[in-house]
């Protein structure tokens, strides 16, 4: 926390093709050692190949984001010496963020047998996602299934 005053959120501009924010969170959340451009060209290949499929590609996006994005999550608190996992509802820019870190996370844990390149794999995902399946779908009922069981621990909110 910092000592004068709030910190302010950094204004991300929409990316060149799509003109979407979360499109440009999703790039730059895939980029590795700062390599934009490479990144880029896999999420529009991803999005091109959900095109071939005939299906538009940002609804697509848009609907597994929604599939993603938790409600619930538990945050350590400290209570008399004793760490309890207290159950909290997950704020809107949090929300993204998990959902895009999660999605990308599911997309390089997927096996190399069926999906070769990392714009494939990530179809795939979006695709799962959309559906209400995959690697990202399954960490969000996860968390949110940890919240439900840690909700006798609910008044230590505050």
């Amino acid at each position: 926390m910092p000592r004068r005053g709030s910190v302010r959120p950094k204004e991300l501009k929409p990316d060149p093709i799509y003109k979407n924010r979360l499109v440009e969170k999703l790039i730059n959340r895939a980029m590795r050692d700062g390599k934009k451009s490479v990144a880029q060209k896999e999420i529009y290949k991803a999005f091109d190949l959900i095109k071939e499929k005939g299906e538009d590609p940002i609804k697509v996006f848009s609907k597994a984001m929604e599939n993603i994005k938790p409600s619930m999550e538990v945050r350590p608190r400290r209570v008399g010496g004793a760490a309890y996992q207290v159950p909290m509802a997950v704020r809107g820019p949090r929300k993204e963020s998990l959902a895009i870190r999660w999605l990308i996370f599911a997309t390089r844990a997927r096996s190399n047998s069926e999906f070769h390149t990392f714009a494939e794999k990530l179809t795939a995902e979006i695709m799962d996602a959309a559906e209400g399946i995959g690697g990202a779908v399954k960490k969000r009922q996860e968390m949110e299934r940890v919240a439900e069981a840690n909700r006798a621990f609910a008044h230590f909110r505050w």
